[in-house]
């Protein structure tokens, strides 16, 4: 079967903005609501700076590195990370995660590598808050700073689906026959201890784990 792409007929009354005429001629600090929605959440974040309750929402946006997103954009149009990334904020503005488990598939896919560390550190946010993380990822990033790793292979697609090790980063690192454990311990410094984000946050303080794929592809990496 096949399908026709999508056809989009833009509104001769309002112009594709979505909105009343009566409605478009409000406007806030030289802005109607269409030219908003425009808006980035960097740019947002400066627009309403003198809104506090505004900024506190958008500002967990950009900390998770989803920033360049803009406020009026269809959720159709993201991707699965940045998906993930948009519900992940709403939890992180909770105060208390106690007891939840978040469960993640690959939550770094379409990040750039400046951005995985807001990611970790959101992360941090949620295991501070008393939350547990359940990561399905590559990324070389993610993996170093799990708590406890389960490595699975021996490759990827139908040749996998084995644990081949278990443990800390430490440990996987020291494990010959995993793929992942030979590309962990590229970036272990010479005591056997994860280095840490530039930013110099330490390793989660509460349960967290990471599920890697071990394929011979090295995981993501800066």
């Amino acid at each position: 079967m096949q399908f026709l792409a999508d056809v989009e007929l833009i509104c001769e009354e309002c112009r594709g903005t979505r909105f009343k005429c009566g409605v478009l001629e409000v406007r806030y600090h030289g802005k109607n609501v269409h030219e908003v929605l425009q808006l980035t959440v960097r740019e947002a974040l400066a627009f309403f700076v003198n809104v506090p309750k505004i900024v506190s929402k958008l500002r967990v946006l950009n900390e998770i590195g989803l920033g360049y997103l803009r406020l009026g954009q269809s959720a159709t149009t993201l991707s699965g990370g940045e998906a993930q990334r948009l519900k992940l904020a709403a939890h992180l503005s909770r105060t208390d995660n106690e007891g939840v488990l978040y469960i993640l598939d690959e939550p770094t896919t379409g990040l750039h590598f400046d951005d995985i560390a807001k990611l970790l550190s959101a992360f941090r946010k949620l295991l501070e808050g008393g939350a547990s993380l359940l990561v399905i990822e590559h990324n070389i990033d993610v993996i170093k700073s799990a708590d406890w790793l389960i490595d699975l292979g021996p490759e990827g697609g139908d040749q996998g689906g084995k644990i081949i090790a278990t443990g800390t980063p430490e440990q996987v690192a020291r494990n010959t026959q995993s793929h992942t454990g030979h590309f962990l311990s590229r970036v272990l410094n010479g005591n056997g201890q994860a280095k840490r984000p530039a930013n110099g946050a330490s390793k989660p303080a509460g349960p967290s784990a990471t599920i890697s794929n071990g394929a011979k592809t090295p995981p993501a990496e800066p």
